[in-house]
């Protein structure tokens, strides 16, 4: 696996860093990146053109042993790294074709998480060689496209627990946020198709007093996206007898510009003071979700609501390129490990897994890699929600007790045993074997707290 691999290699790294050293001394501070005027097909095509080094490194595949094929793979990457980092686009150029023979997206976790890395890199060095840099994803999703992601959230919702862990953690502090309260307003900064509220659904429907009021606000990049999962929660919602309003913005919440629009018609809006509004974030690397991020913690002191709760991926996306490369690495090699070795798997479980990493985790590192830093909007982005907040007047209620046992009742579940919990001041961190995947906090406002010391859920 190439995260054992990673762990295993520490003078790799460190040629990899003092070899970045060397170069970056070398190199002219102000030097620009430049394109030779050549149209994209024939950069692309240049790029992925095989030469005679391909070929060797093809029979000399063929010899490998996994381990060995990893360390290379492991080399080959962190070497066109630098030289991307270094502006060496001929070198890194040179090393792509022979990225693309060793690795496969159809392999064991380390020639998959390869491929997907070197596509990423062959996309940042033609935007490199044309020196334009695509932000990150702000457009909707194509129908066809955005009907592949949904199939690849559910198959990823039953090959792996992260997912799972992130409705049943907010969901359980949600519940908790109730404490009898029978209104409830949920607002979803990023919805998708709300795989995650039918359960809280039914656990509202099991209690002895049902939701007098039920209302879900999910934002979105797309209108009809946005109204089929309206239908299906409220058929859903209404087979289980419990009333429910859902009210879809088809935007992002850093760019609403009053918090009165988040509460529809001016029947909820006096309605307000009888609710529980809380907010919801699942993080993720697909799109820019909130627009704009110091729109969205305006936003959030505005509304201030009574809980937020986010899931945030335990992975940095400021500092220099090729620190980020290697932390997204070292992340993904773990994610892809989690997933299991597609090489040896059944067919229909392979297909599946293959969905997930091409559209879903494979996308986000073409993100990560292929657009770089602030560039993806112009702005600096917040790096770690919870800490965010925190300044915005925020302060946070722990998940110990019934949110931390449900998570472990969840893991129980799955056969794997590489997957850990672990509680850290008030958030869970769940993580593959020595590597934190996602922390979940849940946050209410300071002022409205009768301690200063974070609150506790109970069972």
């Amino acid at each position: 696996m190439l995260q054992g691999v990673l762990s295993r290699a520490p003078a790799t790294d460190a040629a990899a860093a003092a070899a970045m050293k060397a170069k970056r001394a070398a190199a002219s501070p102000g030097e620009e990146e430049e394109g030779d005027g050549r149209s994209a097909r024939g950069k692309r095509q240049q790029l992925l053109a095989l030469g005679p080094a391909t070929a060797l490194a093809s029979a000399a595949a063929a010899e490998e042993g996994p381990e060995t094929r990893g360390l290379r793979l492991l080399s080959l990457l962190l070497r066109c790294a630098e030289a991307v980092a270094m502006d060496q686009l001929t070198e890194a150029r040179e090393l792509l074709p022979e990225i693309a023979e060793l690795a496969s997206p159809f392999g064991s976790s380390p020639e998959r998480v390869a491929a997907y890395f070197g596509d990423a890199l062959c996309a940042r060095v033609l935007s490199s060689y044309l020196g334009a840099y695509s932000p990150l994803a702000l457009r909707p999703l194509a129908a066809a496209q955005s009907r592949r992601v949904a199939v690849a959230f559910q198959a990823y919702n039953a090959l792996s627990p992260l997912v799972k862990f992130s409705h049943f953690t907010a969901n359980q502090a949600i519940l908790q946020a109730l404490d009898g309260e029978d209104c409830l307003h949920v607002i979803d900064l990023d919805i998708m198709q709300g795989l995650q509220w039918p359960g809280l659904f039914h656990i509202l429907a099991s209690r002895p007093r049902k939701p007098r009021s039920l209302r879900i606000t999910g934002l979105g990049a797309s209108l009809d996206v946005l109204e089929a999962t309206g239908r299906r929660l409220a058929d859903f919602a209404a087979s289980l007898g419990l009333p429910f309003e859902f009210h879809p913005i088809e935007g992002k919440i850093g760019h609403v510009a009053d918090v009165a629009a988040l509460f529809g018609s001016r029947h909820h809006q006096q309605q307000r003071e009888d609710e529980i509004t809380v907010v919801h974030w699942m993080h993720h690397c697909l799109y820019d979700v909130t627009g704009s991020d110091v729109g969205t913690v305006r936003l959030l002191r505005s509304l201030r609501p009574k809980l937020i709760t986010i899931v945030e991926q335990d992975l940095g996306h400021s500092g220099d390129f090729l620190g980020r490369f290697v932390e997204a690495l070292h992340y993904y090699s773990a994610l892809f490990d989690a997933l299991g070795d597609g090489a040896g798997a059944a067919e229909e479980e392979s297909a599946e897994r293959h969905a997930v990493e091409r559209q879903l985790l494979g996308a986000e590192i073409r993100n990560i890699v292929a657009v770089g830093g602030p560039k993806r909007t112009g702005e600096v982005r917040v790096e770690r929600w919870g800490d965010e907040l925190r300044r915005a007047g925020f302060r946070p209620v722990s998940l110990h007790g019934s949110p931390a046992t449900q998570a472990r009742l969840l893991l129980g579940m799955y056969p794997w045993k590489g997957y850990t919990l672990v509680e850290e001041d008030a958030c869970l961190k769940l993580g593959w074997k020595d590597l934190s995947l996602l922390t979940a906090s849940a946050w209410e406002p300071a002022d409205d707290a009768a301690a200063s010391a974070p609150t506790t859920t109970t069972s």
